[in-house]
């Protein structure tokens, strides 16, 4: 077959040139899907176009203009043309390089937006065929920041909801993190309703309807015994630890029922947390109440008296972990507009923390978040620093 080929080649020199030889070359790569042949095929053909050695040697910036916007243009179209045709073959991971080279990312992630569920979640394990390229496609997604939410999808889909919660603590600035954190969130509470029903339909006879564990849990103190668990506590514990940066309503009412169930667990099961949430489930319960605007005077005095209870460790008090709960509480307030309560909070208890260290805003930005600017400048005043008041004397003066 090969022997034919370049008999077919030779002829096609002979009698239309080389551009004809080059045509023919092309059409056999696409019968055949050699997709990368192609396009090195297209690139020579603009080569032989330019009058350019057909072998390229040395790099294109070397190239005199206009030949070299001309043919940069061509490597654009040629990696484009490429690339969809092995999407077309649903093959994300080979297409992937082509498009990455031209930053046109957002077909790719298109691509992997559509990619069927069976992908996801049936797909063998072990050395099959399929599995490189499924954890291909999480390297693409997840790895590259192509699509963190579907890379996270296919996280759980091959591997379980244990590796994707590893998966998105290694990644903390994932522009959609509210998205990937959605996820999470749904699947964790998914799983459990599901398992809460078969345990449910086991002793009762017939599943409830209902989809929210409250409901579930309720009037039903024989689901939670001394070694009775629906879902892994560790993975209960950091989906909930991950919650208070949720922004959805609906989702942080999710969080709060895994919350609920954590709560009924038994004492073995409930360890205990980082301060300020000690107390794992009951802690961020009030946190995350009060982010739906429930109970929230009393939710930031709970995190207020946190500071002093838990700065004491063996009777002792402990600094470090005071300022840890200062700046949740800092947070806290912040997410709940409450500025002037931060900046108050700020002054008492982090006035001494380098800002390098601050895992919360830092004193000016609260002010400007208050649009405080004539308290900003009596804080920079009092503290020496002439450039935030500077900044903050032109907020005043418009």
């Amino acid at each position: 077959m090969e022997r034919i080929a370049f008999q077919q080649i030779e002829q096609a020199l002979a009698s239309g040139g080389a551009v004809s030889a080059l045509d023919l070359l092309a059409r056999k790569f696409i019968a055949e899907k050699q997709y990368p042949q192609l396009f090195e095929t297209r690139l020579m053909e603009k080569r032989l176009e330019l009058g350019l050695p057909l072998i390229q040697i040395g790099a294109i910036e070397d190239l005199p203009e206009p030949a070299r916007a001309s043919y940069e243009e061509e490597v654009r179209r040629a990696a484009r043309e490429t690339g969809a045709l092995f999407l077309a073959d649903g093959d994300i991971a080979r297409a992937w390089p082509y498009f990455r080279a031209i930053g046109e990312r957002q077909t790719i992630a298109a691509a992997l937006e559509a990619a069927p569920a069976a992908l996801d979640k049936t797909a063998p394990s072990g050395p099959a065929p399929s599995r490189p390229d499924v954890d291909a496609l999480i390297d693409i997604a997840l790895g590259e920041r192509v699509h963190p939410r579907k890379g996270l999808e296919l996280v759980i889909g091959r591997h379980g909801i244990c590796r994707a919660i590893t998966y998105f603590e290694q990644f903390p600035d994932l522009e959609d993190r509210q998205a990937c954190l959605t996820l999470l969130v749904e699947t964790l509470q998914a799983e459990l309703v599901a398992n809460l029903k078969n345990a449910i339909a086991r002793r009762e006879g017939r599943p409830p309807t209902t989809n929210s564990i409250a409901e579930l849990i309720a009037g039903r103190d024989w689901l939670f015994g001394e070694f009775d668990t629906y879902t892994d506590t560790s993975h209960v514990i950091n989906v909930v630890r991950f919650a208070v940066d949720l922004q959805d309503a609906g989702t942080i009412r999710l969080a709060l029922e895994l919350c609920a169930y954590g709560e009924r667990l038994s004492p073995q099961f409930r360890m205990r947390g980082e301060p300020p949430f000690d107390d794992i489930y009951c802690d961020h319960a009030v946190y995350l109440r009060a982010l739906l605007n429930q109970d929230v005077d009393a939710a930031v005095e709970h995190f207020k008296n946190k500071i002093a209870a838990s700065g004491f460790t063996e009777g002792e008090f402990d600094p470090r972990v005071a300022v840890q709960c200062a700046q949740v509480l800092v947070n806290f307030l912040a997410r709940l507009g409450r500025y002037a309560e931060a900046v108050q909070v700020w002054l008492e208890h982090l006035s001494h923390v380098p800002a390098g260290r601050l895992a919360c805003p830092t004193l000016f930005q609260l002010c400007q978040l208050a649009g405080d600017s004539r308290r900003w400048m009596e804080l920079a005043r009092q503290r020496g620093d002439l450039l935030s008041f500077v900044a903050g004397a032109i907020q005043v003066n418009g």
